[in-house]
Parts: C-alpha cells; sequence; structure tokens
C-alpha cells in the first residue's frame, strides 16, 4: 500500500489476487460467496485527464467518488430500473489485508459481483459540450446523430441522445455511432442499452436540476454477472462506478449561458490548467503527465465536495445507497 500525505491514497497492493489498476481505481479477486465470484473495487486518489494519470493525488478523491456513487446507485435502485453489480461498501474481512490497510481503504472500497463488461461506453448528452461540441461544430452531428443547425456551445439539447464509445484498455476512447456499435455486440443489447442509458440520465439529471445542478453529459458501464463457473449469465449489472465528477459533466444551474465554456464541478478545473501548459508548449498530452500545482489541487478536491454536498448532503455511503 502506497500512500501520500494529507490522508491520500495513491495506489494499492494488497495480497490479493488478480490485481488490475485502472486509470482511477485498483481491482482484485475476492474469495467466492456461496458459489458467486467477486471483486473488491479500490477508489483511489489519482487523476486522469486527457487519458493520462496524473503523478499528484487529490487527497480524498477517492472517498468523494464512493459516496457519490453510492448515492446514485441507492437513487438507481429506489426507480427499478437496472440492476447493479454493488454487495457492500464494507471493507472485506479476509487475508490479504491488514488492520493498517483497512483503515486506509476505509470509505474507498465497494465488494462487488464480478462480471463480464460489455466493452462499449454508454454515453448520454443533454448539452452540447466536449468532444460533442467539436463533432457537431465539424458535421452538425455526434455520434451519427443528427442535431439542429445553429445550436451553441453547451446548448441545450431539443431531447438528449445517446453516443458510445469504445472502451479503450489504454489511450483514447472513440465516438462511435450507434450502428458500429451493434456490430460489436449485437442490435438487440444496443438497443437495451440505449434505453438504460437515457432512462438513467434522465432521473439522475431531474435529480442534479433540483439540487441546482446541470448533469450535461455522463457515461455509464454495463455487465453481464458471472456465474460460479465464470460464465456470464443473462442477468444485466450497472457496473464500475456511476455519475461521479470523474465520469460526468456537473454544471452550476445559476449561472449557466450556453455559447462559452461553464464553470463546472468536474474535473474540467484540472483540464483547463492542463491545456495552458499545452498552449505554452510544458505539455503534449502525452506520459508523463506534469505535476498538480497545490492551488489547483485544492481547486479541483473543492469542486469534488461540493458536487457530494450538493447532490446528497453529509451522509454516509451506506445511508446513501440504503436510501
Amino acid at each position: 500500500m502506497q500512500t501520500r500525505a494529507c490522508d491520500s491514497l495513491f495506489q494499492t497492493q494488497l495480497a490479493l489476487p488478480g490485481r488490475r489498476a485502472g486509470k482511477v481505481r485498483d481491482l482484485y479477486s475476492l474469495p467466492a460467496d456461496q458459489g458467486a465470484p467477486r471483486m473488491l473495487l479500490v477508489a483511489t486518489d489519482r487523476i486522469s485527464a486527457f487519458d493520462v494519470v496524473m503523478p499528484t493525488p487529490i487527497p480524498g478523491k477517492g472517498r468523494l467518488l464512493t459516496a457519490i456513487s453510492a448515492g446514485w446507485f441507492g437513487l438507481i435502485r429506489r426507480a427499478h430500473l437496472v440492476d447493479d453489480h454493488v454487495l457492500s461498501l464494507d471493507v472485506p474481512i479476509c487475508d490479504g489485508i491488514d488492520p493498517m490497510q483497512r483503515q486506509a481503504l476505509d470509505g474507498r472500497t465497494m465488494v462487488c459481483r464480478a462480471a463480464q463488461v460489455v466493452p462499449i461506453e454508454c454515453v448520454a448528452r443533454g448539452y452540447l459540450a466536449g468532444s460533442g461540441w467539436s463533432e457537431y461544430s465539424a458535421a452538425q452531428q455526434v455520434c451519427g446523430v443528427p442535431l439542429p443547425r445553429g445550436l451553441p456551445q453547451c446548448a441545450r439539447l431539443p431531447e438528449p441522445i445517446f453516443t458510445p464509445a469504445t472502451k479503450a484498455a489504454e489511450g483514447h476512447d472513440e465516438n462511435i455511432s450507434f450502428e458500429r456499435a451493434a456490430a460489436v455486440v449485437g442490435s438487440s443489447l444496443m438497443e437495451r442499452l440505449r434505453d438504460l442509458t437515457l432512462r438513467i440520465y434522465s432521473l439522475a439529471a431531474e435529480h442534479a436540476l433540483a439540487c441546482g445542478m446541470i448533469l450535461a453529459d455522463t457515461k455509464f458501464e454495463f455487465g453481464f454477472e458471472l456465474d460460479a463457473d465464470g460464465r456470464p449469465t443473462d442477468r444485466l449489472l450497472l457496473v464500475d462506478e456511476v455519475l461521479t465528477p470523474d465520469s460526468s459533466r456537473y454544471w452550476p444551474l445559476d449561472g449557466y449561458e450556453s455559447g462559452r465554456d461553464q464553470q463546472s464541478f468536474d474535473k474540467q478545473f484540472l483540464r483547463n490548467w492542463l491545456l495552458e501548459l499545452v498552449a505554452s508548449g510544458r505539455w503534449d498530452k502525452t506520459p508523463p503527465g506534469p505535476a498538480i500545482p497545490a492551488e489547483v489541487v485544492d481547486g479541483t478536491a473543492a469542486r469534488y465536495r461540493e458536487a457530494l454536498t450538493r447532490l446528497f448532503g453529509a451522509r454516509s455511503p451506506a445511508e446513501l445507497l440504503r436510501g
């Protein structure tokens, strides 16, 4: 286990099998429960931008991500939209995690059902921003979805759209058309994923709006639960994290105005600083990422904290999951 100052966790090295490290989360295999395979997801304080993991952690970010995900999983469960992979938010008691590690992991873990992940990112967009704005500016469409002409940057779309992307193990995800995604996983499954994605987005956007926030866009991952033999079943699950500032674009409702960039509760604050480095020739968007100065670390952490407070208040992750 490697930690940094200020109660920060950059990466883990637990004595558990099957370790995999994503951009933010470390994953491990856990002993099966009544024959069902399980995974341990640990949300570290790593942060990535432009698909590059920065060398500087954002202290406490992993706990904030876990709490925000718990709140959304709880809300989605109560709406009976789709099952999810979360079994527990408690640090498991098992060989491979010692008492000191348990303390560092507290508030950062999800014990989950193992699943075979569908290799398509399911993106919902209600506003024209980010890569969607870039595509629209060039061709008046996003991922093959035609849009009205003359929409300004950050405009609210006539209705939310589904824009899938490939899931890249390394490097950049690629926005693709619905037809191309269907060619990868099948039309029937993609139609189901499109419906679920837009329904979850609509539920979340309504909740966010009531909290004084605009959910501009977000992405989801889905997978099929594995059986005792490690084979995928027909049970579709919402997996990974959900609707956090790492995977979603949140703007304050007050002050929103189309035609320009918006203030945000996500890592756009970090991206803007990095873009200044790119513009001045001090970074080229390739690894390694630059060390993040304290004021950018603090500003990023403050935005994540405010997102949690606005969306779900000060309740514990376990309370949020239960609702």
